[in-house]
């Protein structure tokens, strides 16, 4: 580790999120340049101490380590690219959201301009950034991390994900499909219990019990999932199917949209008819890895 709490750090984008990346660097003690299209979008990191760059050319050839956090991929290469813009050395750790195409692209197109890059994922909101719950994952050569884990650690708990770039973005997208399904589930049940008359209040909590106790089950259904072998060691996948169907049932009983549960139920009756109905709920892994016509 070549990494110190004195190294020189630069911003470039200045929206919420890279406002807030540059206000933890401020925090932690690293003399942090900024740069924003909106220059005046600096001025309050400005009065904390940030140094103003007037180019993109300026702001990387301050920085030891350069953090982009704009609207996309193609702004990262239009500010990047302009010919008053020295990458040759650099070391640039991309903070902007894409998808790992995107993330490969960049990796390949800094590295032939003679950067270092780290591709990155953002799994926070700006108001946590700085604090151990602001999650953020790397993806790019581990050399390259390490001699930069300390400096970046002033931004949360960062963590590097594999040397391919574009780790970071599908984690990112990945942990998106993990919190879409588990609000979606919560809110098949609270809208299900509601004509009933419990309010979401009340179901909450029972929600979350039982959503810490699936995400129990995760490890050994990974070993099932890695190993491609699904003893039916907690319940058959057509019993499953059962309770599914009277999931269904009751939200169409209730007068409540049943798109969800259908759908739960129609991948796991696909599984069956391939003749999977013995085998434990992760032989589902089949359905979820194979594309099917919109």
């Amino acid at each position: 580790m070549n990494d110190t709490t004195t190294t020189p750090v630069t911003v470039i984008g200045l929206g919420l999120m890279g406002q807030a990346l540059a206000g933890a660097f401020l925090r932690a003690g690293h003399p942090t340049t900024v740069w924003n299209r909106t220059s005046a979008k600096a001025d309050r990191l400005v009065a904390e101490g940030a140094l103003r760059a007037a180019t993109v050319g300026d702001a990387v050839a301050a920085g030891g380590l350069t953090i982009i956090c704009v609207t996309d991929y193609p702004a990262v290469r239009e500010l990047l690219g302009a010919s008053d813009v020295a990458l040759d050395g650099a070391t640039l750790v991309n903070l902007t959201s894409g998808d790992s195409a995107q993330a490969r692209e960049t990796a390949r197109w800094a590295g032939e301009r003679g950067a270092r890059y780290l591709d990155g994922a953002v799994m926070a909101v700006p108001p946590v950034i700085g604090t151990a719950d602001a999650v953020i994952l790397h993806s790019g050569p581990p050399a390259v991390f390490e001699a930069h884990a300390s400096t970046l650690g002033a931004l949360g708990t960062v963590t590097h994900v594999g040397e391919d770039p574009g780790l970071a973005s599908l984690y990112d997208v990945a942990g998106l499909a993990m919190m879409w399904s588990v609000l979606n589930a919560w809110l098949q049940g609270t809208a299900l219990l509601r004509t009933a008359g419990v309010d979401a209040r009340t179901y909450a909590p029972f929600a979350r019990q039982i959503a810490a106790g699936v995400a129990e089950w995760l490890p050994g259904y990974a070993e099932q999932v890695d190993s491609g072998s699904f003893p039916a060691e907690v319940a058959a996948l057509e019993t499953d199917v059962r309770a599914m169907a009277h999931l269904v049932e009751e939200s169409e009983a209730a007068g409540i949209n049943a798109e969800l549960p259908r759908l739960l139920k129609a991948m796991a009756d696909r599984s069956v008819a391939a003749g999977h109905g013995k085998e434990q709920y992760p032989v589902l892994i089949e359905e979820f890895a194979t594309p099917r016509d919109a």
